[in-house]
């Protein structure tokens, strides 16, 4: 994708001024206020009175802050292991699993990069088919073979887009702080930047573009920080996630295409990188009403962490093991805030998937942030097994704004995203004990997941299939028309989006869950 430079920029520094302007607990409110968040204060006053019981939350991601001080109270601890006594105590074969299990963690380190599912298969099917007769495969070769004539020329278009944009974030970052550094100034106006003279052409580009982003009442230091932003991601896509030579898998030690093996990996949840994972935390059981930072979802809930998601696409051996562990381990709701177009090893997810099923687990899933159809364009994992059987315990969830709109990023498919929920500018848990507003599908699927397991908190009497169901038919319905995802010229209704038509509402869901128990 080609940008234009000061649009760019324009549209990077003024997201970070529009975000301090938004409610932080905006999702919390009522679409009747005119904040189309999920009224979850109106759903504590419908329960107030009521007895709940603990629910389990695992969280499969990028690692968690365990001990961050707005969710260390809400973090599952397993009891029946004693801490870092080299054992496992509790027979269940994860030694020290205190707080949940590291899927890509090793012995001595941590997975934190890893390629992208398409690397993968490109690397693996252009080694099979190197020398081979292409004219005369059969079967499974001959299905492989045809998936890779596809997805070849994506692979090389994507890695090749992927080392450009790294080399213009890497060039515009470097001409801007080198004009920073030649000026003596970290934040210079527009007075400093009419002063300063230079025959230098970079240092000139670089003072226009800042005098562009100035007067459009942006600062410096904000665009400054985007770049890096930019910068930090393209380069993990160029050096790591397109990078066919590229293997961390042997950090973890496990035998990769033995997908039956589940014994592997560390006790350390947090990872090298927890930002991802302790955000969506943060949404469904951040400490309510303890004067500190945010207030969660659901108020008497234990967050079990799962790492199994890399920077990087999360591998299916990996999220199936996640899943089974959750379940095995007493969750109730697994949220699953990742998701890829390019799958492995569908079979070992959905395997889990269904027992998860089989043990009333409900799985809630971000439905993906490329404004694509999910009816046209499959993304993985997703509630269609092999055999075409349509599961009863798994979400996909879409994302919309405050102004009760779309998110411009959000999946959608009417029949394959069951609901949307607030997904833009969330305001969560960081690590290093901090917050932030983070954008996505990822954030949306937190959200409808606190809901779930409000309801199963204070309804536990319900199932994982009646839970979903109570959450789409009672989603709040906006009458107006709303954006398609990915133009904002194109206009149509939530009823054309998603299954349930609209938006999850606590509020509503709690009623209809209690009017069923009764």
């Amino acid at each position: 994708m080609k940008f234009k430079l000061i649009a760019l920029l324009i549209l990077m520094s003024g997201l970070q001024s529009i975000a301090q302007e938004i409610p932080k607990d905006w999702m919390l409110k009522s679409p009747v206020d005119g904040v189309y968040g999920m009224d979850v204060d109106g759903a504590y006053k419908f329960l107030s009175g009521k007895k709940s019981t603990t629910v389990i939350v695992a969280i499969i991601d990028s690692g968690v802050e365990t001990d961050h001080p707005d969710l260390k109270d809400n973090i599952w601890v397993n009891t029946k292991e004693i801490a870092n006594n080299g054992k496992d105590d509790d027979g269940n074969g994860y030694v020290d699993d205190i707080n949940g299990w590291d899927f890509i963690g090793g012995k001595e380190q941590d997975v934190h990069h890893d390629t992208y599912e398409i690397c993968r298969l490109y690397k693996l099917y252009s080694e099979k088919f190197a020398s081979a007769n292409t004219n005369s495969l059969g079967g499974d070769d001959k299905l492989n073979y045809a998936e890779y004539q596809k997805l070849k020329p994506i692979f090389e278009n994507d890695k090749k887009e992927a080392d450009e944009q790294f080399e213009f974030y890497n060039q515009l970052y470097s001409s801007i702080t080198r004009l920073q550094t030649e000026m003596g100034i970290k934040e210079p106006t527009m007075n400093d930047l009419d002063r300063f003279k230079t025959e230098d052409k970079q240092l000139a580009t670089a003072k226009l573009i800042l005098q562009s982003i100035l007067s459009k009442g942006n600062s410096v230091s904000e665009v400054v920080y985007e770049l890096e932003q930019g910068k930090s991601y393209f380069e993990g896509k160029s050096k790591y996630g397109l990078n066919p030579d590229y293997n961390p898998r042997t950090i973890v030690g496990d035998n990769y295409e033995d997908a039956s093996e589940r014994y592997y990996g560390n006790n350390e949840v947090e990872g090298p990188d927890a930002m991802h994972g302790t955000h969506v935390s943060g949404i469904v059981g951040a400490v309510r009403n303890n004067s500190v930072g945010i207030d969660g979802i659901c108020e008497n809930v234990k967050i079990m962490a799962i790492r199994a998601v890399p920077d990087g696409d999360e591998r299916d051996k990996d999220v199936a093991n996640a899943i089974l562990y959750a379940v095995n381990n007493g969750a109730k709701v697994i949220n699953m805030s990742f998701g890829k177009q390019y799958v492995y090893n569908k079979k070992v997810v959905d395997d889990a998937i269904k027992y998860a099923m089989s043990k009333d687990v409900l799985l809630i899933h971000g439905a993906g942030n490329d404004a694509l159809n999910c009816d046209d364009v499959k993304v993985y994992p997703n509630d269609q097994m092999l055999d075409n059987a349509i599961v009863t315990n798994f979400l996909n969830i879409g994302a919309n704004d405050m102004s009760g709109n779309t998110a411009s990023f959000s999946n959608y498919g009417r029949n394959n995203v069951d609901v949307f929920a607030p997904g833009v500018r969330i305001y969560s848990t960081m690590i290093d004990y901090k917050y932030e507003y983070l954008d996505g599908t990822s954030m949306a699927s937190p959200a409808a997941c606190g809901v779930a397991a409000l309801i199963r908190s204070y309804y536990p009497e319900l199932s994982a299939a009646q839970v979903k169901e109570i959450i789409i038919a009672s989603a709040y319905k906006p009458k107006m028309k709303v954006s398609l995802p990915g133009s904002e010229k194109k206009k149509t209704t939530y009823k054309k989006l998603c299954k349930s038509g609209g938006l999850v509402n606590a509020l509503n869901a709690v009623k209809m869950a209690d009017g069923v128990v009764k």
